[in-house]
Order: structure tokens, then sequence, then C-alpha cells
């Protein structure tokens, strides 16, 4: 079994070095980067299962290393800062990031978001990157590890919200998904009277996959439960 590699990527170097005493406790490797271009450079040349990425850093900062990571690869993203205002976590969370942690840290804490976000992405996945196939439903292709959905021959930009929506549904096809699992699922808090939330998104992803998005072939309603993906309709 491979071994689970995390990206460190911050410019105070003191939080990384505690930080290894604890991944070295939990069996991880640990790579470390002081900026967003070290870190786009080892991702380059390196397997990694998740990245922990610093907002405030020299060169390239946290938000433009996580939208350029976003562009090719879905790796789950936790982002680190000392910024606590909720526009900042949205920012973050907006662009790809997947949770965002506020220093300081419990290092303890970091850990437990670190394992929710890995067996979130392997259970999508089918646990690992190098087997997380293309997933086809009719015309659609949705590549889990590129982050890339075709219809036809015609690639569709998804925002990080629409395609994990479209990548639960699909993982999960055959499954009717209710509204308030969803939306824990994809948003990653607690689903409080958020179904406008999930009927949104649902909708803009018909219209970008559909041609008729008033008869939707790929994602259909099951009334008062949720939605789902037919089982032979993908393969």
């Amino acid at each position: 079994m491979a071994e689970t590699t995390i990206l460190m990527v911050d410019d105070e170097a003191e939080i990384i070095r505690l930080m290894e005493i604890y991944f070295k406790n939990e069996g991880y490797r640990l790579l470390q980067a002081g900026d967003g271009v070290e870190a786009l450079e080892l991702l380059q040349t390196n397997r990694v299962d998740l990245i922990v990425l610093d907002v405030m850093m020299p060169r390239m900062d946290g938000l433009q290393a996580c939208m350029r990571i976003r562009e090719n690869n879905h790796i789950p993203i936790i982002m680190l800062s000392a910024k606590s205002q909720d526009i900042d976590k949205i920012s973050g969370l907006s662009i790809g990031a997947d949770d965002y942690v506020t220093k300081p840290f419990s290092p303890l804490e970091l850990i437990a978001r670190i394992k929710s976000q890995l067996r979130r992405f392997n259970h999508f996945s089918g646990g690992s990157q190098a087997n997380a196939n293309e997933i086809q439903i009719e015309d659609v292709a949705i590549n889990i590890a590129s982050h890339r959905v075709t219809v036809g021959e015609e690639e569709i930009k998804l925002t990080p919200r629409e395609f994990a929506l479209l990548k639960m549904l699909a993982v999960n096809r055959g499954v009717v998904l209710s509204m308030d699992r969803i939306y824990e699922e994809v948003w990653n808090e607690p689903f409080m009277d958020s179904k406008n939330s999930v009927m949104v998104h649902i909708r803009k992803l018909r219209e970008k996959l559909e041609k008729n998005p008033q008869q939707p072939r790929i994602i259909k309603t099951v009334w008062g439960v949720g939605y789902k993906v037919e089982a032979d309709h993908a393969k």
C-alpha cells in the first residue's frame, strides 16, 4: 500500500517542524514548501495525497496556488490562515479548497481534518488517484483525478462545488441522495434549511450538461427525497 504523502506549504518553518512530528506518528510522508511556486514545482514530480496550504506567503500566496492547482488536479486542499473573517474562508472555499483551518490551530485538529478529507477523497475516487478512472454517464465523461468534464467532445467548465456535486452523484450512481446528505458532503458543513443552495447548483449543472435542462437525462429528481444518477446510465 502506498504511503500517504502530505504536502505542507507554509513560510513558517517552525509550524512545519511541529507538524512533521504528528505526521510521522500517523505514518504520513511529509513534503514541504515555503511558497506556492515551490509547491507547484513539487507537484510536478511527486505523488501527493493532500495539501495543507497557508494563505499568506511570499512570491505566490495560497489563494493563487490553490487556483493553479485546481486547473489540473483535485487533490484535497486544506487552507491554513491567521485570518478568521468569514470572507477569507469563503474566498478559499470558493476557489477550490476543501476545508479551512484558522491559526493558531491545534495539531490534533489539523490531523483530524486531514483524515476526514482523505476518507472523503478515497471514497469518491475508489481509494487512489491512480485508480480514479473516468466515469461515463451517457455522453458525459467525468475524470475524477483531472477535474475534467466533457459532454461529447466539448469540455465543460464547472466550479469546484459543481464538480464536487456531480462527482458525488456519479460515484453514488443508482443511489438516491437526500438534499441534506448532499449539502453536508459537498459544502462540508451542517445542513440547516439549505435546500435552495442544492437546488440552484443542480439547476446550473443541468444547464451545462443537458441539451434540454427541463427534461434531464443525467441528474434525476426523486420528488420529496433528493437526486440520483441512474446506475444503468453510467459505466
